[in-house]
């Protein structure tokens, strides 16, 4: 019985560094510095998702393939 607490923390601590895996929100001169591009609703085929730039418009950025 004396595990179960160690191991609610230990828990508590992994949920807590997964919660900045989200998307960014920023601006789209954040979006731009990061090297993206505004995209309203969605980005195009094979441009992922790097952020937000506004409740509608995400901050796309070309994938990049070795």
């Amino acid at each position: 019985m004396r595990i179960l607490p160690l191991l609610c923390a230990l828990l508590l601590l992994m949920l807590q560094g997964t919660a900045g895996l989200s998307l960014a929100r920023g601006s789209p001169q954040d979006c731009e510095r990061r090297g993206g591009f505004c995209s309203h609703r969605s980005c195009p085929p094979g441009i992922g998702r790097i952020g937000l730039c506004s409740e509608q418009d995400f901050c796309c950025r070309r994938r990049w393939y070795p």
